[in-house]
């Protein structure tokens, strides 16, 4: 099936780059030695004290000994909402934390699209008492998840706005999922565009019996394991337990300020928050839509419209709790450390998958062409391993297995790049 050729042609890919994987050694850095003891507390978002902060610097941690080890955490990675920025980020965080990242067994999803069973979970690393990292990509069932993660994890997760998602997700996924696939054979022969032939008459290629139809009505909804494939009588219901669970529902739309509130959350600082933008699709890849189709978009996506607009309104409530200043004031701090890691690390962005070798190569599709990153030449070995981690695609980043590495100098990261792997 098409499914499965997919599938195999991307475990022929992760086995690529896994020979470039493999030639990096573990690196035990002098930083990692101070690192606080380990805390099983989870802090509310603290309230605007109202007064005057510690200076916290914005180049590292000036009280180390004192900062706690964030708590257990499961990120639900929704697809194309930017998940894969915050994924990359607790990628980083949990190697300088030496976490115990609770990896799929099979792939790097978690036998997405089914809904997520703790079976589908490999085994906890040796030495590790619990796991203390999970953001790969799922259909969430809360009651599976929390087998698995202790019980005072932190669960969040990050929304966007639903015409912008559903958008992505149809370019990202045209040949993947049937509606969409059969969309674009019908649009062939129309001599139209794929979304606008499937939004005339979704019904028409929407199966709900197909689960890999699941992305192409309310794919946020279809993540989070709601119906979404109308309103039921259990969606309020639903909808609460969702609440309940989850401490914070992060904003596309509103990103550093959700890393704020995240890093409160979690005792984190802007170092730990720096950012590039990962998994981003090149400019022609994004279709411009005009009101009648972003109007569509709303009305075939209804219940996804509802959960965001829920939890915008909670959003808000928390950034209220924060205040509202202090938080403009932090995320313009956040912007100013990842501007800072950007300038050290990127001589170019939005770089074409051609120009990109395997080890930093963005996962590509038939229908939409996903961009990454050239680093900058002449790095020390310290900022190589940091630079490379910071702009490491999802794939390779599981291929590694959550493994501390090393990036030191031989030839092949980047095309004409002095970037360099070595055994």
């Amino acid at each position: 099936s098409e499914m499965t050729l997919l599938w195999l042609s991307r475990q022929l890919w992760r086995h690529r780059v896994k020979g470039l994987l493999v030639t990096l050694v573990k690196r035990t850095s002098h930083e990692d030695d101070r690192r606080a003891a380990a805390t099983t507390d989870v802090r509310p978002i603290p309230e605007d004290p109202g007064k005057a902060r510690p200076h916290t610097s914005t180049r590292g941690h000036p009280t180390e000994s004192k900062r706690r080890r964030p708590p257990p955490l499961a990120f639900l990675k929704i697809h194309k909402t930017g998940s894969s920025t915050v994924q990359n980020l607790l990628f980083r965080l949990g190697e300088k934390e030496k976490a115990a990242f609770a990896f799929p067994y099979y792939t790097y999803q978690f036998a997405y699209p089914e809904r997520f069973r703790s079976q589908f979970v490999d085994e906890l690393p040796e030495g590790a008492a619990q796991f203390d990292i999970l953001c790969s990509h799922m259909r969430l069932d809360l009651a599976q998840l929390r087998q698995v993660m202790p019980q005072n994890t932190v669960f969040f997760t990050l929304l966007r706005d639903p015409v912008r998602t559903f958008e992505s997700v149809f370019s990202y996924f045209t040949a993947t999922v049937p509606a969409f696939a059969q969309a674009k054979a019908a649009a062939a022969v129309a001599r139209k565009s794929a979304l606008s032939v499937f939004l005339e008459s979704p019904e028409s290629f929407w199966d709900p019996g197909e689960i890999r139809n699941g992305l192409a009505k309310n794919p946020m909804c279809f993540d989070l394991g709601l119906n979404s494939q109308g309103w039921n009588a259990s969606w309020p219901e639903d909808l609460a337990q969702l609440e309940d669970a989850f401490q914070l529902v992060m904003i596309a739309e509103h990103f550093d300020e959700s890393l704020v509130l995240l890093g409160a959350l979690l005792g984190l600082d802007h170092e730990d928050l720096a950012y590039v933008r990962l998994n981003a699709r090149s400019a022609g890849s994004v279709a411009t839509l005009d009101e009648g189709t972003v109007g569509r978009l709303r009305s075939w996506n209804a219940l996804d419209v509802l959960l965001y607009d829920f939890f915008l309104q909670l959003f808000w409530e928390k950034a209220e709790l924060y205040g509202l200043d202090r938080l403009e004031r932090d995320a313009a701090l956040l912007r100013e450390a990842a501007e800072r890691l950007r300038q050290t690390c990127v001589a170019r962005r939005g770089v074409p998958p051609g120009d990109l070798e395997d080890l930093l190569r963005p996962w590509q599709t038939d229908t939409a062409t996903v961009v990454g990153y050239e680093l900058r030449a002449n790095l020390s070995q310290q900022q190589q391993g940091r630079c490379v981690r910071l702009t490491l695609p999802e794939l390779q980043y599981h291929t590694s297995a959550g493994k501390n590495l090393l990036i030191a100098n031989i030839p092949g990261i980047v095309r004409h790049s002095n970037v360099h792997l070595r055994k």
